[in-house]
């Protein structure tokens, strides 16, 4: 019984060990994060457009580039040409947006109050999602000003960074972040550490010189076209089965030194691009894809490189459930809170069986908090949807489903894709004034505040509606034979303006970055809740009418004080008898800012 005691005892003592050494980036906990899929953001730089050639389009085969503005499910005339149904011709769009369109747009960011950028991949690539490298040392060259002669720079280069140039992408991106920087905006970017490609240069190699490549252990080959056997054939692992993405190889512990060295150039490259030991002019952080398929040996060994560069630099990774196992204090710093999303979505936008009451809301709010050091949950990138899920406005008018699924018209035609009207929008508000005043930094999909809509990928990474262009209406349905009202596309300067408000008072309170949370009522017949932050002598009540009605709730402060509606118009309430009476309209809420 004493030996059973004192391994317990050193287990406790170990864990506690572990939490007392997780250190996070500072700034992380004040950061309010944008997320942009650079392909669809902004084209500011036409002459960087793909042409048909890059895409490797038939001869015969018309192509060009989408407008910008068109109906998303309209087809245009070289589509009906080249097939009736949308989603055979959708994913060979390009809308063009570069780097150009981002730095035009740093003070729209500003001015909407965020503070960090996360871009998906940004990488050389075919694909126009990015995910497919082609090469991690360069931006992609249709992201930058000089698309003919970043692919004529990139041509004999290597793993071997002494053949790397600095292309003008790459020094496009790097004025990037010098203008982000300058603006007080951090940059962090997507690292996609796990498949490549089938046009990245080893694999190419590899593809052309079989067992003889340079780069032969590279990648998971399960066999090898061999000329002197007769029907052998060239197969390898593609992640979860897709061809055009092969995995790399990983030996018994990680990867095999040279694509562990290759990772480690990169990563030294885009953080201290000038190599001078000051990460100022480099990213501030990666967002790491599918990090649950690479080993946790690489990423102990790849964050003491991150660290070694930028102690202040931020790791997050994508794992959609429990990562504990990665948050210990030697890996990442957050992951991309998608448990906080799916509780969201059950708490306001389901009505039947998946809905969570307020108090089970609370119930699973406390469980994530607790599954992590106390400091991690404080980062964690708090998203309501991304680029893998259907929009936030669409989620609301299509209640009731698990998170991320049946939301796609490809597998579920019955998914609502029409604009959501002010409803949905009131529902939205409330999602995110909740995730603009909890623990942990929020981060808003681009175009949410504009009020973009949207099924899962492919219609959830529609070009940006932004305020100085006009937009056909969106009139066709994808599906064929059938018809649907058409919809008005405008930037939504309402929303935009609601996100700018919640936003500000996001950072000008210190309670809502950094303070303890504490539950104040879980109002389950009413469908109310009630949170407290606290930092200092900063306190911030925030109370949340869930319901279609309104309602009045007493709320147990057991303190005498003034509160005052920061959210509305600055209207003051007071305590009686330690209590506070509150009402609220219907879908709304109050954030209540305790006089000093």
């Amino acid at each position: 019984m004493k030996r059973l005691l004192l391994q317990g005892f050193l287990i406790l003592m170990t864990t506690l060990y572990a939490t007392a050494q997780v250190k996070v980036p500072a700034w992380a906990k004040d950061a309010v994060w944008y997320q942009i899929f650079p392909e669809r953001f902004r084209n500011d730089d036409p002459s960087n457009d793909p042409t048909p050639a890059e895409l490797e389009m038939p001869p015969l085969r018309e192509w060009h580039v989408s407008p910008w503005t068109s109906d998303w499910y309209k087809l245009q005339p070289w589509e009906l040409a080249h097939s009736p149904k949308f989603y055979d011709n959708v994913f060979d769009r390009r809308y063009g947006g570069d780097l150009q369109g981002v730095i035009d747009e740093l003070d729209y960011l500003k001015a909407l109050g965020v503070t960090a950028i996360y871009f998906n991949p940004l990488f050389e690539a075919f694909s126009l999602h990015k995910y497919d490298a082609s090469t991690y040392h360069h931006i992609d060259n249709n992201f930058g000003p000089d698309a003919k002669g970043d692919l004529a720079l990139m041509k004999g280069e290597s793993d071997d960074p002494a053949t790397w140039h600095w292309t003008a992408a790459d020094k496009l991106f790097l004025k990037l972040i010098k203008e982000a920087h300058a603006r007080g905006l951090k940059i962090i970017i997507d690292g996609v550490f796990n498949h490549s490609g089938t046009r990245f240069f080893a694999f190419e190699d590899v593809v052309k010189n079989q067992k003889k490549s340079r780069y032969a252990d590279w990648y998971d080959v399960t066999s090898w076209a061999d000329s002197s056997v007769p029907g052998s054939k060239f197969t390898y692992k593609g992640w979860w089965g897709v061809q055009s993405l092969p995995e790399f190889k990983e030996g018994p512990h990680s990867f095999v030194k040279p694509v562990w060295d290759y990772f480690f150039n990169i990563t030294r490259r885009w953080m201290d691009p000038n190599g001078d030991g000051d990460p100022s002019d480099g990213i501030d952080g990666w967002r790491l894809d599918v990090p649950n398929e690479v080993s946790h040996v690489f990423w102990k060994g790849w964050r003491k490189l991150v660290k070694s560069i930028n102690p202040n630099a931020y790791i997050v990774g994508e794992i959609w459930d429990d990562a504990s196992p990665w948050l210990q204090g030697d890996e990442f710093d957050a992951v991309m809170n998608y448990r906080f999303a799916k509780a969201c979505v059950r708490f306001f936008i389901d009505t039947k069986s998946l809905h969570y009451s307020p108090g089970q809301f609370d119930a699973e709010l406390a469980a994530i908090r607790k599954s992590y050091p106390p400091e991690v949950n404080y980062v964690m990138q708090n998203l309501l949807d991304s680029h893998d899920t259907d929009r936030l406005l669409s989620m609301v008018v299509n209640p009731d489903r698990k998170y991320n699924d049946a939301n796609r018209l490809q597998n579920n035609p019955n998914y609502d894709i029409s604009e959501p009207g002010a409803k949905a929008k009131r529902v939205m508000k409330l999602m995110v004034l909740f995730q603009m005043t909890y623990v942990g930094a929020p981060m808003v999909y681009y175009g949410d505040e504009a009020g973009m809509w949207g099924a899962g990928d492919p219609d959830d990474r529609k070009p940006m509606i932004w305020p100085d262009l006009k937009y056909d209406d969106e009139a066709s349905d994808p599906i064929p034979g059938r018809t649907r009202p058409d919809d008005v596309v405008k930037f939504d300067s309402s929303l935009f303006q609601y996100y700018q408000k919640v936003i500000a008072i996001r950072k000008q309170n210190d309670a809502l970055r950094e303070g303890t949370f504490r539950t104040i009522s879980t109002f389950d017949n009413k469908n109310v809740y009630a949170f407290e932050r606290e930092s200092g002598d900063n306190s911030v009540l925030v109370v949340l009418n869930n319901s279609n009605t309104g309602e009045t709730v007493t709320l147990p402060l057991n303190t005498r004080a003034t509160y005052v509606d920061v959210l509305n118009g600055g209207q003051e309430f007071e305590t009686n008898d330690g209590t506070l009476l509150v009402s609220l309209q219907p879908r709304s809420g109050r954030v209540l800012v305790k006089g000093k």
